[in-house]
Protein backbone atom coordinates (compact mmCIF):
# COMPACT_ATOMS: atom_id res chain seq x y z
CA UNK A 1 0.00 0.00 0.00
CA UNK A 2 1.39 3.78 -0.87
CA UNK A 3 2.05 5.78 2.15
CA UNK A 4 0.13 9.08 1.03
CA UNK A 5 1.67 12.35 2.06
CA UNK A 6 -1.25 13.46 4.41
CA UNK A 7 -4.40 11.96 5.79
CA UNK A 8 -6.79 9.60 4.71
CA UNK A 9 -9.59 11.87 5.57
CA UNK A 10 -8.68 15.36 4.28
CA UNK A 11 -7.71 13.57 0.93
CA UNK A 12 -11.59 12.76 0.81
CA UNK A 13 -12.85 15.58 1.67
CA UNK A 14 -13.14 17.92 -1.78
CA UNK A 15 -11.61 15.06 -3.84
CA UNK A 16 -14.94 13.25 -5.16
CA UNK A 17 -16.52 17.00 -4.59
CA UNK A 18 -14.34 18.18 -6.82
CA UNK A 19 -13.51 14.95 -9.48
CA UNK A 20 -18.13 15.41 -9.39
CA UNK A 21 -17.06 19.09 -10.82
CA UNK A 22 -15.62 17.57 -13.87
CA UNK A 23 -17.19 14.14 -13.94
CA UNK A 24 -20.75 15.94 -12.75
CA UNK A 25 -22.04 13.14 -10.77
CA UNK A 26 -22.65 9.28 -11.31
CA UNK A 27 -25.22 10.42 -14.24
CA UNK A 28 -22.71 12.02 -16.13
CA UNK A 29 -21.26 10.01 -19.41
CA UNK A 30 -17.50 10.39 -18.28
CA UNK A 31 -18.49 8.91 -14.82
CA UNK A 32 -19.35 5.79 -16.35
CA UNK A 33 -15.65 5.24 -17.71
CA UNK A 34 -13.54 7.18 -15.31
CA UNK A 35 -15.20 7.60 -11.58
CA UNK A 36 -13.61 9.66 -8.79
CA UNK A 37 -12.82 6.21 -7.21
CA UNK A 38 -10.52 5.00 -10.22
CA UNK A 39 -8.51 8.21 -10.11
CA UNK A 40 -7.78 8.60 -6.64
CA UNK A 41 -6.62 4.45 -6.88
CA UNK A 42 -4.57 5.80 -9.45
CA UNK A 43 -3.28 8.93 -8.42
CA UNK A 44 -2.63 6.77 -4.72
CA UNK A 45 -0.83 4.28 -6.85
CA UNK A 46 1.92 7.04 -8.06
CA UNK A 47 1.75 8.84 -4.58
CA UNK A 48 0.40 12.17 -5.91
CA UNK A 49 -2.72 12.85 -4.35
CA UNK A 50 -2.35 16.31 -2.74
CA UNK A 51 -4.77 18.59 -1.16
CA UNK A 52 -4.56 22.35 -0.07
CA UNK A 53 -6.85 24.73 -2.70
CA UNK A 54 -5.50 22.89 -5.84
CA UNK A 55 -6.67 19.33 -4.96
CA UNK A 56 -5.52 16.39 -7.84
CA UNK A 57 -9.00 16.30 -8.78
CA UNK A 58 -9.31 20.38 -9.19
CA UNK A 59 -6.16 20.48 -11.16
CA UNK A 60 -7.07 17.32 -13.08
CA UNK A 61 -10.36 18.85 -14.21
CA UNK A 62 -9.16 22.44 -15.33
CA UNK A 63 -5.78 20.90 -17.02
CA UNK A 64 -8.52 18.35 -18.94
CA UNK A 65 -10.32 21.67 -19.28
CA UNK A 66 -7.44 23.63 -21.05
CA UNK A 67 -6.55 21.40 -23.71
CA UNK A 68 -10.63 20.94 -24.75
CA UNK A 69 -10.45 24.82 -25.19
CA UNK A 70 -8.83 26.92 -27.71
CA UNK A 71 -7.27 30.53 -28.01
CA UNK A 72 -7.80 32.33 -24.68
CA UNK A 73 -9.93 29.79 -22.62
CA UNK A 74 -6.57 27.48 -23.01
CA UNK A 75 -4.39 30.12 -21.06
CA UNK A 76 -3.56 28.72 -17.43
CA UNK A 77 -5.02 32.36 -16.40
CA UNK A 78 -8.13 30.80 -17.73
CA UNK A 79 -7.73 27.53 -15.57
CA UNK A 80 -7.33 29.64 -12.15
CA UNK A 81 -11.02 31.87 -13.42
CA UNK A 82 -12.71 28.76 -13.90
CA UNK A 83 -11.78 27.59 -10.43
CA UNK A 84 -12.27 30.51 -9.00
CA UNK A 85 -15.97 30.83 -10.14
CA UNK A 86 -16.40 27.01 -9.25
CA UNK A 87 -15.58 27.76 -5.62
CA UNK A 88 -17.52 30.82 -5.53
CA UNK A 89 -20.43 28.72 -6.18
CA UNK A 90 -20.06 26.35 -3.62
CA UNK A 91 -19.36 29.15 -1.26
CA UNK A 92 -15.59 28.31 -0.68
CA UNK A 93 -12.66 30.77 -0.56
CA UNK A 94 -11.27 30.88 -3.92
CA UNK A 95 -7.32 31.25 -5.16
CA UNK A 96 -5.65 33.75 -5.58
CA UNK A 97 -5.41 35.35 -9.16
CA UNK A 98 -1.95 34.51 -9.91
CA UNK A 99 -1.54 31.30 -12.09
CA UNK A 100 1.84 30.57 -10.26
CA UNK A 101 0.02 28.38 -7.57
CA UNK A 102 -1.78 26.36 -10.50
CA UNK A 103 0.96 25.92 -12.51
CA UNK A 104 3.33 24.30 -10.01
CA UNK A 105 0.81 22.06 -8.97
CA UNK A 106 0.01 20.68 -12.44
CA UNK A 107 3.81 19.37 -12.28
CA UNK A 108 2.87 16.98 -9.35
CA UNK A 109 0.47 15.46 -11.77
CA UNK A 110 2.43 12.34 -12.81
CA UNK A 111 3.01 11.86 -16.63
CA UNK A 112 2.71 7.61 -15.39
CA UNK A 113 -0.65 8.27 -13.93
CA UNK A 114 -2.02 9.85 -16.83
CA UNK A 115 -1.02 7.42 -19.08
CA UNK A 116 -2.61 4.72 -16.74
CA UNK A 117 -6.09 6.64 -16.41
CA UNK A 118 -5.51 6.82 -20.34
CA UNK A 119 -5.16 2.97 -20.70
CA UNK A 120 -8.13 2.40 -17.95
CA UNK A 121 -10.81 4.75 -20.35
CA UNK A 122 -9.19 3.08 -23.78
CA UNK A 123 -9.82 -0.41 -21.91
CA UNK A 124 -13.07 -0.12 -20.29
CA UNK A 125 -14.31 0.95 -23.82
CA UNK A 126 -13.01 -2.16 -25.64
CA UNK A 127 -14.42 -4.62 -23.33
CA UNK A 128 -18.17 -2.66 -23.29
CA UNK A 129 -17.96 -2.74 -27.37
CA UNK A 130 -20.82 -5.16 -28.75
CA UNK A 131 -18.89 -8.45 -29.45
CA UNK A 132 -21.53 -8.63 -32.71
CA UNK A 133 -20.42 -5.61 -34.39
CA UNK A 134 -16.51 -6.61 -34.31
CA UNK A 135 -15.30 -7.26 -37.64
CA UNK A 136 -15.44 -11.00 -36.99
CA UNK A 137 -15.64 -11.32 -33.89
CA UNK A 138 -11.39 -9.76 -33.48
CA UNK A 139 -10.35 -6.55 -31.86
CA UNK A 140 -8.76 -4.83 -34.97
CA UNK A 141 -6.30 -1.92 -33.85
CA UNK A 142 -5.40 0.95 -36.71
CA UNK A 143 -1.20 2.00 -36.09
CA UNK A 144 0.18 5.47 -37.93
CA UNK A 145 2.39 8.00 -36.75
CA UNK A 146 2.18 11.69 -36.72
CA UNK A 147 4.69 14.66 -35.62
CA UNK A 148 4.11 17.74 -32.83
CA UNK A 149 6.04 20.75 -32.25
CA UNK A 150 6.76 22.29 -29.20
CA UNK A 151 8.08 25.93 -27.98
CA UNK A 152 11.41 26.50 -29.00
CA UNK A 153 13.08 26.19 -25.53
CA UNK A 154 16.42 25.33 -24.55
CA UNK A 155 15.55 21.87 -22.21
CA UNK A 156 12.79 21.14 -25.45
CA UNK A 157 15.70 21.37 -27.94
CA UNK A 158 18.02 19.28 -26.15
CA UNK A 159 15.23 16.28 -25.58
CA UNK A 160 13.38 16.74 -29.02
CA UNK A 161 15.64 18.50 -31.01
CA UNK A 162 14.59 20.83 -34.32
CA UNK A 163 14.51 19.18 -38.08
CA UNK A 164 18.00 19.50 -39.25
CA UNK A 165 17.30 21.32 -42.01
CA UNK A 166 16.41 24.47 -40.17
CA UNK A 167 18.33 27.02 -38.74
CA UNK A 168 19.29 27.05 -35.00
CA UNK A 169 16.98 29.95 -33.66
CA UNK A 170 14.70 29.39 -36.56
CA UNK A 171 12.71 26.11 -35.95
CA UNK A 172 10.57 24.52 -33.27
CA UNK A 173 11.40 21.16 -31.39
CA UNK A 174 9.62 17.88 -33.01
CA UNK A 175 8.58 14.84 -31.55
CA UNK A 176 7.27 11.51 -33.21
CA UNK A 177 4.41 9.53 -32.22
CA UNK A 178 2.86 6.24 -33.11
CA UNK A 179 -0.49 5.46 -32.41
CA UNK A 180 -1.97 2.54 -31.49
CA UNK A 181 -6.42 2.71 -32.35
CA UNK A 182 -9.12 0.60 -31.62
CA UNK A 183 -10.99 0.88 -35.00
CA UNK A 184 -14.52 0.02 -32.95
CA UNK A 185 -14.29 3.00 -30.53
CA UNK A 186 -12.00 5.15 -31.99
CA UNK A 187 -10.03 5.03 -28.48
CA UNK A 188 -6.31 5.69 -28.17
CA UNK A 189 -5.08 2.09 -27.01
CA UNK A 190 -1.56 3.34 -26.10
CA UNK A 191 1.26 5.73 -27.99
CA UNK A 192 4.85 5.79 -28.29
CA UNK A 193 6.65 9.03 -28.16
CA UNK A 194 10.35 9.80 -29.30
CA UNK A 195 12.41 12.14 -31.02
CA UNK A 196 12.10 13.02 -34.70
CA UNK A 197 15.61 12.21 -35.55
CA UNK A 198 17.89 9.98 -34.19
CA UNK A 199 18.47 5.54 -33.12
CA UNK A 200 15.12 3.65 -32.97
CA UNK A 201 13.01 6.80 -33.06
CA UNK A 202 11.50 5.50 -36.75
CA UNK A 203 7.77 4.69 -36.48
CA UNK A 204 8.48 0.57 -36.72
CA UNK A 205 10.81 0.91 -34.19
CA UNK A 206 8.18 3.21 -32.13
CA UNK A 207 5.37 0.42 -32.83
CA UNK A 208 7.43 -2.19 -31.68
CA UNK A 209 7.60 -0.77 -28.02
CA UNK A 210 3.50 -1.05 -27.86
CA UNK A 211 3.07 -5.02 -29.19
CA UNK A 212 2.42 -6.26 -25.49
CA UNK A 213 -1.03 -4.96 -26.07
CA UNK A 214 -2.23 -6.77 -28.88
CA UNK A 215 -3.44 -10.33 -28.12
CA UNK A 216 -3.97 -13.44 -29.92
CA UNK A 217 -6.10 -13.29 -32.56
CA UNK A 218 -6.48 -9.05 -33.21
CA UNK A 219 -5.68 -7.73 -36.31
CA UNK A 220 -3.64 -4.91 -37.09
CA UNK A 221 -4.20 -2.48 -40.18
CA UNK A 222 -1.45 -0.20 -41.03
CA UNK A 223 0.09 0.72 -44.43
CA UNK A 224 2.90 0.10 -46.37
CA UNK A 225 5.72 1.89 -44.61
CA UNK A 226 5.13 -1.41 -41.38
CA UNK A 227 4.65 -3.87 -44.23
CA UNK A 228 8.59 -5.05 -43.68
CA UNK A 229 9.70 -9.01 -43.09
CA UNK A 230 10.49 -8.60 -39.33
CA UNK A 231 7.13 -6.97 -38.90
CA UNK A 232 5.35 -9.12 -39.99
CA UNK A 233 7.32 -12.07 -37.94
CA UNK A 234 6.64 -10.09 -34.68
CA UNK A 235 3.28 -9.71 -35.19
CA UNK A 236 2.60 -13.68 -36.30
CA UNK A 237 4.96 -14.99 -32.97
CA UNK A 238 2.30 -13.22 -30.96
CA UNK A 239 -0.66 -14.84 -33.21
CA UNK A 240 -1.73 -11.33 -33.93
CA UNK A 241 -2.93 -11.17 -37.57
CA UNK A 242 -2.07 -8.14 -40.09
CA UNK A 243 -3.28 -6.46 -43.13
CA UNK A 244 -0.75 -4.32 -44.64
CA UNK A 245 -0.63 -2.78 -48.01
CA UNK A 246 2.15 -4.06 -49.53
CA UNK A 247 6.06 -2.45 -49.63
CA UNK A 248 6.19 -0.61 -53.14
CA UNK A 249 9.63 -2.32 -53.37
CA UNK A 250 8.64 -5.95 -52.95
CA UNK A 251 7.74 -7.51 -56.40
CA UNK A 252 4.66 -9.12 -56.49
CA UNK A 253 4.02 -11.83 -59.08
CA UNK A 254 0.19 -13.47 -59.06
CA UNK A 255 1.65 -16.20 -61.31
CA UNK A 256 3.29 -17.96 -58.36
CA UNK A 257 1.91 -19.61 -54.84
CA UNK A 258 -1.28 -21.55 -54.40
CA UNK A 259 -4.13 -19.54 -56.31
CA UNK A 260 -6.99 -18.64 -54.75
CA UNK A 261 -8.97 -16.41 -57.01
CA UNK A 262 -8.10 -13.77 -59.83
CA UNK A 263 -4.85 -11.76 -58.43
CA UNK A 264 -6.05 -13.72 -54.93
CA UNK A 265 -2.85 -15.84 -53.68
CA UNK A 266 -0.95 -17.66 -51.42
CA UNK A 267 2.96 -17.11 -51.68
CA UNK A 268 6.23 -18.15 -49.56
CA UNK A 269 8.36 -14.62 -48.33
CA UNK A 270 11.95 -15.27 -47.93
CA UNK A 271 13.90 -14.14 -45.37
CA UNK A 272 15.74 -10.99 -46.87
CA UNK A 273 19.35 -9.54 -46.10
CA UNK A 274 19.72 -8.37 -42.56
CA UNK A 275 18.76 -4.90 -42.28
CA UNK A 276 21.56 -2.14 -40.53
CA UNK A 277 19.36 -1.48 -37.71
CA UNK A 278 19.50 -5.33 -36.45
CA UNK A 279 21.66 -7.34 -34.32
CA UNK A 280 22.87 -10.23 -35.80
CA UNK A 281 21.48 -12.48 -33.23
CA UNK A 282 17.83 -11.02 -33.80
CA UNK A 283 18.37 -11.75 -37.24
CA UNK A 284 19.15 -15.36 -36.92
CA UNK A 285 16.21 -15.65 -34.93
CA UNK A 286 13.84 -14.70 -37.67
CA UNK A 287 12.44 -17.87 -39.81
CA UNK A 288 14.17 -18.25 -43.34
CA UNK A 289 10.56 -17.88 -44.83
CA UNK A 290 6.71 -17.21 -43.86
CA UNK A 291 3.76 -17.82 -45.39
CA UNK A 292 1.27 -14.82 -46.22
CA UNK A 293 -1.65 -13.98 -48.48
CA UNK A 294 -1.69 -11.25 -51.08
CA UNK A 295 -4.75 -9.64 -53.02
CA UNK A 296 -4.91 -7.11 -55.31
CA UNK A 297 -7.73 -4.79 -55.77
CA UNK A 298 -8.77 -1.66 -57.25
CA UNK A 299 -11.50 0.73 -55.92
CA UNK A 300 -14.07 1.79 -58.57
CA UNK A 301 -15.05 5.12 -58.38
CA UNK A 302 -16.91 7.24 -61.02
CA UNK A 303 -14.58 9.60 -62.22
CA UNK A 304 -11.58 9.18 -60.72
CA UNK A 305 -8.82 6.50 -61.83
CA UNK A 306 -7.28 4.66 -59.22
CA UNK A 307 -4.48 2.69 -58.98
CA UNK A 308 -4.32 -0.97 -57.92
CA UNK A 309 -3.33 -1.72 -54.06
CA UNK A 310 -1.97 -5.11 -53.03
CA UNK A 311 -2.94 -5.80 -49.27
CA UNK A 312 -0.81 -8.75 -47.85
CA UNK A 313 -2.16 -10.69 -44.67
CA UNK A 314 -2.09 -13.73 -42.28
CA UNK A 315 -5.57 -14.38 -42.81
CA UNK A 316 -4.99 -17.10 -45.57
CA UNK A 317 -7.91 -18.66 -46.13
CA UNK A 318 -10.80 -16.79 -47.85
CA UNK A 319 -13.46 -18.61 -45.95
CA UNK A 320 -16.75 -16.73 -44.01
CA UNK A 321 -15.63 -18.27 -40.64
CA UNK A 322 -11.77 -18.91 -40.66
CA UNK A 323 -10.33 -16.07 -42.51
CA UNK A 324 -11.64 -13.70 -44.88
CA UNK A 325 -12.77 -13.13 -48.78
CA UNK A 326 -10.87 -11.17 -51.29
CA UNK A 327 -13.95 -8.02 -50.70
CA UNK A 328 -13.52 -8.70 -46.88
CA UNK A 329 -9.94 -7.70 -46.96
CA UNK A 330 -10.07 -4.92 -49.29
CA UNK A 331 -12.81 -3.70 -47.14
CA UNK A 332 -10.87 -3.90 -44.01
CA UNK A 333 -7.83 -2.14 -45.21
CA UNK A 334 -10.28 0.45 -46.49
CA UNK A 335 -10.87 1.24 -42.52
CA UNK A 336 -7.03 2.10 -42.55
CA UNK A 337 -8.54 5.54 -43.79
CA UNK A 338 -10.61 5.97 -39.91
CA UNK A 339 -7.20 6.74 -38.35
CA UNK A 340 -5.99 10.09 -40.88
CA UNK A 341 -9.21 10.80 -39.64
CA UNK A 342 -8.25 10.13 -35.88
CA UNK A 343 -4.89 12.32 -35.66
CA UNK A 344 -6.85 14.87 -37.61
CA UNK A 345 -9.20 14.72 -34.45
CA UNK A 346 -6.26 14.36 -31.92
CA UNK A 347 -3.64 17.47 -33.23
CA UNK A 348 -6.46 20.46 -33.77
CA UNK A 349 -9.17 19.57 -31.70
CA UNK A 350 -7.00 18.33 -28.75
CA UNK A 351 -4.24 21.26 -29.69
CA UNK A 352 -2.03 18.18 -29.89
CA UNK A 353 -0.15 19.97 -33.41
CA UNK A 354 1.89 22.43 -31.00
CA UNK A 355 2.33 22.07 -27.47
CA UNK A 356 2.57 25.22 -24.61
CA UNK A 357 4.80 23.75 -22.25
CA UNK A 358 7.90 25.06 -22.23
CA UNK A 359 9.46 21.60 -20.54
CA UNK A 360 9.91 18.12 -21.83
CA UNK A 361 8.21 16.64 -18.98
CA UNK A 362 5.57 19.74 -18.60
CA UNK A 363 5.23 19.05 -22.32
CA UNK A 364 4.84 14.95 -21.90
CA UNK A 365 2.14 15.66 -18.64
CA UNK A 366 0.29 18.20 -21.27
CA UNK A 367 0.18 15.74 -24.32
CA UNK A 368 -1.22 12.44 -21.80
CA UNK A 369 -3.54 14.35 -20.23
CA UNK A 370 -5.08 15.15 -23.32
CA UNK A 371 -4.96 12.02 -25.11
CA UNK A 372 -6.94 10.92 -21.62
CA UNK A 373 -9.38 13.85 -22.68
CA UNK A 374 -9.52 12.65 -26.30
CA UNK A 375 -10.23 8.80 -24.82
CA UNK A 376 -13.05 10.35 -22.67
CA UNK A 377 -14.75 12.29 -25.30
CA UNK A 378 -14.93 9.07 -27.51
CA UNK A 379 -15.85 7.19 -25.15
CA UNK A 380 -18.77 9.62 -24.38
CA UNK A 381 -19.76 9.27 -28.20
CA UNK A 382 -19.71 5.77 -27.95
CA UNK A 383 -22.35 5.97 -25.33
CA UNK A 384 -24.21 8.43 -27.31
CA UNK A 385 -23.69 5.97 -29.97
CA UNK A 386 -24.76 2.88 -27.95
CA UNK A 387 -28.11 4.76 -26.44
CA UNK A 388 -29.98 6.04 -29.63
CA UNK A 389 -28.35 2.67 -32.37
CA UNK A 390 -25.92 4.38 -33.97
CA UNK A 391 -21.84 3.58 -35.25
CA UNK A 392 -19.90 5.42 -32.70
CA UNK A 393 -17.60 6.23 -35.86
CA UNK A 394 -20.83 8.24 -37.55
CA UNK A 395 -20.37 10.84 -34.90
CA UNK A 396 -18.66 14.22 -35.21
CA UNK A 397 -16.02 13.87 -32.52
CA UNK A 398 -15.99 17.95 -32.40
CA UNK A 399 -19.95 18.31 -31.71
CA UNK A 400 -19.04 15.84 -29.30
CA UNK A 401 -16.17 18.12 -27.66
CA UNK A 402 -18.49 20.92 -28.31
CA UNK A 403 -21.58 19.52 -26.03
CA UNK A 404 -19.51 18.42 -23.31
CA UNK A 405 -17.11 21.62 -22.81
CA UNK A 406 -20.80 23.13 -22.90
CA UNK A 407 -22.38 21.44 -20.29
CA UNK A 408 -19.54 21.70 -18.26
CA UNK A 409 -20.58 25.08 -17.46
CA UNK A 410 -24.76 24.06 -17.30
CA UNK A 411 -23.92 21.24 -15.15
CA UNK A 412 -23.17 23.25 -11.88
CA UNK A 413 -26.79 24.41 -12.27
CA UNK A 414 -29.01 21.70 -11.73
CA UNK A 415 -29.93 21.58 -8.27
CA UNK A 416 -31.17 18.04 -8.07
CA UNK A 417 -30.05 14.21 -9.25
CA UNK A 418 -33.29 14.07 -11.81
CA UNK A 419 -32.79 17.39 -13.11
CA UNK A 420 -28.92 16.37 -13.65
CA UNK A 421 -29.78 12.96 -15.45
CA UNK A 422 -32.43 14.66 -17.67
CA UNK A 423 -29.85 17.44 -18.29
CA UNK A 424 -27.32 14.86 -19.29
CA UNK A 425 -29.50 12.36 -21.56
CA UNK A 426 -30.72 15.38 -23.61
CA UNK A 427 -26.60 16.14 -24.22
CA UNK A 428 -26.48 12.35 -25.62
CA UNK A 429 -29.70 12.62 -27.64
CA UNK A 430 -27.62 16.14 -29.46
CA UNK A 431 -24.42 14.49 -29.94
CA UNK A 432 -26.43 11.42 -30.86
CA UNK A 433 -27.66 13.93 -33.64
CA UNK A 434 -24.05 15.20 -34.83
CA UNK A 435 -23.70 12.38 -38.01
CA UNK A 436 -20.80 12.54 -40.39
CA UNK A 437 -22.00 12.79 -43.38
CA UNK A 438 -21.23 9.95 -46.06
CA UNK A 439 -19.26 11.11 -49.43
CA UNK A 440 -17.99 7.89 -51.16
CA UNK A 441 -15.23 9.19 -53.65
CA UNK A 442 -15.00 12.48 -52.15
CA UNK A 443 -11.56 13.77 -53.64
CA UNK A 444 -10.15 17.65 -53.26
CA UNK A 445 -7.02 18.88 -54.54
CA UNK A 446 -4.49 20.22 -51.62
CA UNK A 447 -4.73 23.89 -51.95
CA UNK A 448 -6.10 27.00 -49.95
CA UNK A 449 -8.66 30.00 -51.42
CA UNK A 450 -8.29 32.27 -47.53
CA UNK A 451 -5.11 33.87 -48.02
CA UNK A 452 -2.90 34.05 -44.62
CA UNK A 453 -1.59 37.51 -43.35
CA UNK A 454 1.36 38.87 -45.36
CA UNK A 455 4.06 38.77 -42.89
CA UNK A 456 7.25 37.85 -43.58
CA UNK A 457 9.08 34.25 -42.63
CA UNK A 458 11.60 35.10 -40.33
CA UNK A 459 14.50 33.71 -41.84
CA UNK A 460 17.24 34.83 -38.72
CA UNK A 461 16.75 34.26 -34.74
CA UNK A 462 14.50 36.83 -33.13
CA UNK A 463 17.65 38.10 -31.05
CA UNK A 464 19.68 39.46 -34.37
CA UNK A 465 16.20 40.97 -35.48
CA UNK A 466 15.73 42.66 -32.62
CA UNK A 467 19.38 44.22 -33.17
CA UNK A 468 18.33 45.43 -36.40
CA UNK A 469 15.20 46.80 -35.44
CA UNK A 470 17.41 48.56 -32.72
CA UNK A 471 19.77 49.90 -35.66
CA UNK A 472 16.50 51.38 -37.37
CA UNK A 473 17.08 48.01 -40.10
CA UNK A 474 13.78 47.25 -40.98
CA UNK A 475 13.83 45.82 -44.46
CA UNK A 476 12.74 42.73 -43.53
CA UNK A 477 9.31 43.54 -42.57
Amino acid sequence: MVALPFSASRVSFGFRESVQAFLGRPDLPFAAQLDPNQIREVFSKHNALFGGLYTTAIVLWAFMGQVLSDGKEASCQSAVAKISAYFARLGRKAPRADTGAYCRARIMLPEAALRELSHLVAKGAQEQYDVAKKWKNRNVYLVDGFTFQMPDTPSNQRTYPQHSAQKSGLGFPIARVVALISLATGCVVDLALGPYKGKATGESALFRSLLHHLQPGDVVVADRHYCSYAMVCDLMKRGVHVCFRQHQARHIDFRKGKRLGKYDHVVAWSRGPRPAWMTKEDYDKLPMAIVLREVRYVIEEPGRKQEPFIVVTTLLEPMEDAGATKDELASLYGFRWNVELDIRSIKPNMNLGHLRCKSPEMVHREFWISILAYNLIRTTTAIAAKLHQREPRHLSFTSACQYVLAGWQEIQRKSTADELRAYCLTILERISECVVANRPGRFEPRVVKRRRDQYTLMMEPRSELRKRLARGDNAFE
